[in-house]
């Protein structure tokens, strides 16, 4: 489809870059809402915005359906390629091209990284499944701090991680935020939820342990033990329990998993940021890759 000049900004694909949030872009009702104005098809996960050309292009790479493009003028001649890849992969998605003016009116952003795009959500796939090839897999309880969650998937995916799982009170990893900050890796980590309820590790640790998988929480406790202690960084399977920003881990996490794990600090420091924390416990559990 040829880039479209924005001229009318109440085109109804452009809701999705302007009036919907992004808990409506998940909303079943609001979906049914979006396809009857746009007579397009929507999956039935939703939509979500991915930021700036490197990560479409890793939506792209992760085989994800785009919905709608849309860019300032300032980044189409860096965009050509990209343009050319999503008309080759889906040409009735719409690639609307507008002035900067037009764009922070549609979106509310100032400035961007980039073109914006919606894709479709992708159904995430049963825990057991996810994990069937996986050694190394790092679990985010609650972390809901969405510069955080970027920054823990582009680590995983840096470290040798094999996938994430997160827990019901986690945010969500394909927020716009995260997976920019991720630079598109969330697309290439495999991630599900585990757990229905917010005391996740009573279901939850039993099932890591029956698919042969170590669970150790990372926390300070009178127990911890260090991350290179050998029941850890030998484990055959490894699940790494990180915690959310401030609390940390809960009290019944803890008591669920199998061992609590520290990293060694100086100077009387007892915490790092669980971002920070995850890119030093990744390295040293680190599985085949590296």
């Amino acid at each position: 489809m040829p880039l479209i000049e924005l001229t009318n900004l109440d085109d109804a694909r452009l809701r999705v870059f302007s009036s919907m949030t992004d808990s409506e872009l998940r909303d079943p009702k609001q979906l049914v809402g979006l396809r009857l104005a746009t007579g397009s098809e929507v999956s039935d996960e939703g939509l979500f915005i991915a930021e700036s050309r490197n990560v479409i292009d890793r939506a792209m790479d992760a085989g994800l359906a785009p919905f709608a493009l849309l860019t300032d003028k300032r980044w189409a001649p860096a965009c050509e390629e990209l343009f050319a890849r999503i008309d080759a992969a889906a040409p009735t998605t719409p690639l609307f091209v507008g002035t900067h003016q037009q764009v922070f009116e549609l979106t509310g952003y100032e400035r961007t990284r980039g073109p914006l795009a919606a894709f479709h959500r992708p159904a995430l796939p049963d825990v057991a499944t996810l994990l069937n090839d996986a050694t190394r897999v790092a679990i985010l309880e609650d972390v809901t701090n969405f510069t955080n969650i970027g920054a823990i998937f582009r680590s995983a995916a840096a470290l040798g991680m094999d996938a994430v799982l997160v827990t019901p009170g986690c945010h969500d990893p394909f927020y716009r935020r995260a997976n920019r900050v991720s630079m598109g890796t969330v697309f290439q980590v495999p991630w599900t939820r585990i757990g229905t309820e917010r005391n996740w590790a009573e279901e939850g640790v039993p099932l890591l342990n029956r698919l042969g998988f170590t669970v150790a929480a990372l926390a300070l406790e009178n127990d911890s033990v260090a991350l290179q202690n050998k029941h850890i960084a030998g484990a055959k399977k490894l699940a790494l329990v990180l915690g959310t920003e401030g609390d940390g881990l809960a009290p019944s996490t803890i008591a669920n998993c199998n061992y609590t794990v520290k990293i060694p600090m100086a100077h009387q420091v007892d915490s790092l940021n669980v971002a920070a924390a995850s890119a030093v416990a990744f390295w040293e559990v680190r599985g085949q890759y590296l």
